[in-house]
């Protein structure tokens, strides 16, 4: 271990990682809050992401800014994610559990925030709650790995936010960016409320940052315009995997059928084939079959990939684009909302955000659609 002093000379980041962040998400837990939902995920043979997901922003940051010091906590809180990387951090002198807790993000932030010049955090919207709590005096960027990310203060992809924190120069160059989170055991009984918690300062590049989520204002009669469109357009002997949103159980609505709101699940012929599902049994349902992804735009970032759906991870997603394809909702409300920026995949594999690029129809009402374009959220930085 290198010793830390009181303060690092030159440029010095931060870095704290939840291990455990987005852990739920390929299960189908909307969450991975508590160690009983982590078993849970571990059983159903998800596995964490976090620590790569942080990796990539490190590796990113020093290819842009080689020499900056990496100040972190000993072990899978940061440590591991810095090393593999490339970098050889500095450790606090602080003792993380085993396993970690959002306690331990928050006596971490508290233990770096007066040392360096900008805090990295790999996890969620969870996980900025932690962070804050820890009343970091510098700015700090989160690195998406989260199952939900709703919060403001969370680059576009890792490799963003490692460019972002290598271009970082000047403190004052800052904005105050939104703290979010939901009731997780809430959210799986399908009640959406975010609160707002509070503002972290992060570097002030909205354009390479995902924004807060945003409800839509439409009706719930453009929901079920969108749906009957959808409806319309299923081909017979065909599977359609419908993924989470208000809009896709708007879809299930239609055939007659009681979906999910947050999970996902998968329908043939007007029938519910599978409910819930994770991505395991997904890996299943999809083989050797034509088979359509159901995907919605989040409103106010444009992610119709990576973010609240990951049992549509890389290796489903390979299936499907090889058998049917994406099928992408969006009232014009939301398509409106985003600027003319574009929709935006992040499975955590650039070969398959590479596949799911390209300009695609959205539908966006009954006989209604617009051509709009589906980019990796990486694009302009590649880890």
């Amino acid at each position: 271990m290198t010793p830390v002093r009181p303060r690092v000379p030159g440029f010095t980041v931060g870095l704290v990682v939840n291990p455990v962040a987005g852990i739920g998400g390929p299960a189908g837990l909307k969450g991975s809050d508590g160690e009983r939902t982590q078993r849970l995920a571990l059983a159903r043979g998800a596995s964490p992401r976090a620590a790569e997901r942080a990796a990539q922003a490190v590796r990113a940051l020093l290819a842009r800014r080689p020499g900056t010091s990496i100040l972190t906590v000993a072990g899978p809180m940061g440590e591991d994610s810095a090393r593999a990387a490339g970098a050889n951090p500095l450790l606090v002198p602080f003792a993380p559990g085993d396993p970690s807790e959002g306690r331990d993000t928050t006596a971490a932030v508290e233990a770096i925030r007066e040392v360096v010049d900008l805090l990295l955090f790999a996890g969620g919207d969870g996980t900025a709650r932690d962070v804050l709590d820890g009343a970091p005096s510098c700015p700090a960027l989160g690195v998406p790995a989260g199952v939900k990310v709703y919060s403001g203060c969370f680059a576009l992809s890792p490799a963003t936010a490692g460019v972002m924190a290598a271009e970082f120069a000047d403190a004052r160059e800052t904005a105050e960016a939104e703290v979010v989170d939901l009731d997780e055991d809430a959210y799986r009984r399908g009640e959406v409320g975010p609160r707002l918690y509070g503002t972290l300062r992060v570097p002030a590049v909205r354009s390479r940052l995902s924004g807060r989520k945003l409800g839509s204002a439409a009706s719930p009669g453009t929901a079920e315009a969108v749906a009957a469109e959808v409806v319309t357009r299923m081909r017979p002997g065909a599977r359609y995997v419908l993924g989470p949103g208000a809009t896709t159980m708007a879809v299930g609505r239609r055939l007659g059928l009681a979906t999910t709101l947050l999970g996902v699940d998968v329908v043939q012929d007007g029938a519910l084939v599978a409910s819930d599902v994770t991505e395991k049994q997904l890996l299943d349902l999809v083989d050797g079959r034509e088979t359509h992804a159901v995907v919605s735009v989040i409103g106010g970032q444009g992610f119709v990939l990576g973010r609240g759906n990951q049992q549509l991870s890389p290796a489903v997603l390979r299936k499907i684009m090889a058998s049917g394809g994406l099928v992408v909702l969006a009232t014009q409300q939301k398509l409106a909302g985003l600027g003319g920026r574009p929709l935006l995949a992040d499975t955590g594999d650039p070969e398959t955000d590479a596949l799911v690029e390209g300009y695609v129809p959205v539908i966006t009402g009954h006989r209604e659609s617009a051509l709009y374009r589906i980019r990796p959220a990486t694009e302009e930085f590649p880890a």
